[in-house]
């Protein structure tokens, strides 16, 4: 499973229309949930938030400017290799406030997508289309170029 933990509602239907069409498109390879909690104002109170949704066997990346960056087939091959050991890779979006200190403690993985600043709701359309574009590149079909 695919698991995006979010901090933050989206709001444009715009958003939601491009968040709505990958989310299905990944669902035919893999299944996927998207969680959103409150964007209470508050570090702390969003870690907490965001604590609830994490098992304890999931393979947690985290997306922070500090992190790494792949390219796509990077990216694919990290999704193909993590699927092997872990059932569920969930992805962490924070808030503009960022990532509360205990989320980043338990990443096992910390990835950028560059070190620009992205709007919430586009970024998450974003990590979705790279998402599927993974699962076409891990299924060799064309897509990805």
């Amino acid at each position: 499973m695919i698991k995006i933990l979010c901090a933050g509602k989206i709001k444009e239907k715009y958003l939601v229309d491009l968040i709505t069409d990958y989310k299905k498109r990944i669902s035919k390879y893999h299944s996927i949930e998207i969680i959103e909690v409150n964007d209470v104002g508050s570090l702390e109170k969003e870690g907490k938030l965001l604590e609830k949704h994490i098992h304890p066997k999931d393979y947690v990346i985290t997306l922070e400017i500090q992190g790494h960056e792949l390219t796509s087939e990077q990216f694919a091959d990290k999704i193909d290799k993590t699927f092997i050991h872990y059932p569920t890779i969930t992805f962490i979006i924070g808030s503009s406030l960022g990532l509360e200190d205990t989320i980043k403690q338990r990443s096992n993985y910390a990835l950028s997508f560059s070190k620009l600043t992205y709007p919430h709701g586009l970024f998450r359309g974003i990590l979705l289309e790279q998402i599927y574009r993974a699962f076409k590149i891990i299924n060799n079909e064309t897509y990805h170029k």
